[in-house]
């Protein structure tokens, strides 16, 4: 149900080195294309360790390919770098906020302790709807 009461952000926070900004962008990509949780939940479930291959650019490609993407205008994107500067901003941003890990949520500004937690998340909306 749409209230318009409530509107999600995500924002990247790519800290763990070159392969998770890689990864950032390739899911900024994947959006062009309408798809980026789709391409989010294929990243996750092809996680290896950190900087140790896996999100490198030509797995990044294969894995637009194997979820249906247009995978020349996927390559276009990321040799690019389109998102590259949005990716490293939002990193900074998120440093600057505090943020130390993900997923980190914060409801009207303010951190969310255990926001990951749907019942701890959904008392913080609720709490700054007024309800």
């Amino acid at each position: 149900m749409q209230t318009g009461k409530v509107r999600f952000v995500f924002r990247h926070f790519a800290f763990i080195g070159r392969e998770s900004v890689l990864a950032a962008e390739a899911s900024e990509c994947a959006n062009e294309q309408g798809r980026f949780w789709d391409y989010y939940d294929k990243i996750f479930a092809e996680q290896a360790g950190e900087n140790v291959g896996a999100f490198a650019l030509e797995n990044l490609i294969r894995f637009a390919q194997e979820i249906g993407l247009d995978s020349q205008a996927f390559r276009r994107c990321m040799q690019n770098e389109t998102y590259h500067a949005k990716v490293l901003q939002e990193t900074q941003e998120g440093q600057q906020a505090g943020v130390r890990g993900t997923p980190t949520l914060f409801v009207n500004g303010e951190y969310v302790e255990g926001g990951a937690d749907y019942q701890i998340l959904r008392a913080a909306v609720l709490k700054a709807l007024g309800e």
